[in-house]
């Protein structure tokens, strides 16, 4: 699973020869907190002992979740959400504009280049063709120094901070940018997702 994800082919070596098939796809997990699902939501009543919860989460290896781009915290949903009474978000089509405004400047800027997608781009190229703002990188790096961050970890930080900067309509990540990828990498809450308007 990781060498795909990584590559974006599999290669199956067997006597007769070689073959290299194309991988690419997206991939999305999903699982609980801890084995009865209440760990992290605020009076929810787990009971799951530490030691069991730490076993349940370590099923998800570290290799794999390094590269997993985005983390999200799915909350329940609530009576008024459920009888229709909740507040609404953005109309689909509004988004789908923003989207397709964000891929129209991805593809401008990566015209004369072999790649069409930021998730397609090597991190050697976005962090020396394609920079981001002076300054912004700065807590991605003190988050490496500290080892909440791999390298591999970075330019997967870095994508999604191009991503941001092309839904923001930015033509480079600045500070903000870079805060929300971290954000969504590390789970760790920065307060960047909220100033955008994308947090809970």
């Amino acid at each position: 699973m990781r060498q795909p994800l990584e590559s974006g082919h599999v290669v199956i070596a067997r006597a007769a020869g070689v073959v290299r098939l194309p991988a690419r796809f997206l991939m999305v997990l999903a699982a609980n907190p801890c084995p009865c699902g209440r760990h992290t939501l605020l009076g929810a009543g787990c009971e799951c002992p530490v030691s069991v919860i730490r076993r349940y989460q370590a099923r998800l290896s570290g290799p794999l979740l390094d590269r997993v781009d985005l983390r999200v915290e799915v909350e329940p949903v609530t009576r008024s959400d459920l009888l229709g009474r909740g507040g609404r978000g953005e109309p689909t089509a509004a988004v789908a504009d923003r989207v397709r405004e964000a891929r129209d400047r991805t593809a401008a800027r990566l015209a004369d280049t072999p790649w069409r997608l930021n998730a397609e781009v090597p991190g050697h190229e976005l962090r020396t063709r394609w920079q981001a703002a002076p300054g912004a990188l700065a807590q991605a790096e003190r988050d490496l120094e500290r080892g909440l961050l791999t390298a591999r970890g970075l330019d997967r930080v870095l994508r999604v901070a191009w991503t941001v900067a092309d839904l923001r309509g930015r033509d480079r990540p600045d500070a903000l940018d870079v805060a929300v990828a971290l954000e969504l990498r590390t789970g760790i809450a920065r307060g960047a997702a909220q100033a955008l308007g994308t947090g809970p």
